[in-house]
């Protein structure tokens, strides 16, 4: 399976681009789509889900194209939207089976599909609550529950860890690993650990652009040597920061100890240390490199 994304665009009123020639392929495995907030993510992954047609550009899934037949892609897809929303007053078992009336699965294969699904998703004893007594990680299982009702080859997740407590989002992360498999997965977020702890790839994304599709590894080989760490006196942080890109610091006292990307050692006193995705992102956002 495959999903190609050629020049895709998506202009809102006002001459303003959510999207512009945006370029894209992808096989099974997590795909972390990290960029930060208003970069185009939701756009896209709404325009990926059939929700909204783009300007221009295509999608196609295998040799398919989605924008003329939607359908094709909507009988494989499984969708967690950013804002997804439950009905208060229905139970779990309730509302995915609405959903899966929604999806056209016949009842017998609903109920056996949605007990399998409370089982993985540790929803079995919550079952029978009002979704409106959940919290927001249950709620945001319920909401991985209704996308995976039809068992997608492509499962698009947008922002699913924002307002969860850490616990909640560690086991997020978790399950979309345990998830991908045979599938296609989305991932959308401008959280660099979430993306770290479960993409196989990643596709940075600013101001509607790809800035750079690449793995984890690969992210982090190009600021080998180019990470730095040592200690300055508070006052001279704003300096340091008009000079070098500073991706970390720790405050002790009067000291503050920081950490900054740099071609060549920034001072004498710094040391070399092994680059994080966080260091590969926010250089890779303040340099705007493409692929």
């Amino acid at each position: 399976m495959k999903l190609t994304i050629s020049q895709l665009s998506k202009q809102y009123p006002r001459s303003v681009w959510g999207l512009r020639d945006f370029d894209l392929e992808l096989v099974p495995g997590v795909i972390g789509l990290l960029g930060p907030n208003g970069a185009g993510k939701s756009t896209l992954m709404q325009i990926l889900a059939t929700v909204v047609l783009p300007s221009a550009g295509t999608v196609k899934w295998n040799d398919a194209d989605i924008l003329k037949s939607p359908d094709t892609l909507r009988a494989v897809l499984g969708y967690l939207p950013q804002d997804f929303g439950v009905y208060p007053n229905l139970t779990a078992v309730e509302f995915l089976e609405y959903m899966a009336a929604i999806k056209g699965m016949d009842a017998k294969s609903a109920r056996s599909r949605i007990e399998e699904l409370l089982v993985v998703l540790n929803l079995t004893l919550a079952a029978k609550r009002p979704l409106g007594g959940y919290s927001g990680g249950m709620k945001q299982r319920v909401g991985i529950a209704q996308a995976l009702l039809n068992d997608p080859q492509l499962l698009i997740v947008d922002e699913p860890t924002v307002g969860l407590d850490p616990e909640e989002r560690v086991y997020f992360r978790s399950l979309l690993s345990d998830l991908s498999g045979e599938r296609i997965i989305i991932l959308s977020t401008h959280i660099v650990s979430d993306v770290e702890a479960a993409a196989t790839e990643i596709v940075l994304i600013n101001q509607g652009r790809k800035i750079q599709h690449a793995a984890p590894e690969n992210l982090l080989a190009q600021l080998d040597g180019k990470v730095w760490q040592w200690t300055i006196p508070s006052y001279e942080l704003p300096t340091l920061k008009q000079k070098y890109l500073v991706s970390g610091i720790i405050r002790r006292e009067n000291l503050i100890q920081v950490r900054v990307v740099s071609d060549a050692s920034p001072s004498p006193e710094a040391q070399a240390l092994s680059p994080s995705l966080e260091d590969a992102y926010l250089h890779l956002m303040q340099n705007g490199d493409k692929s």
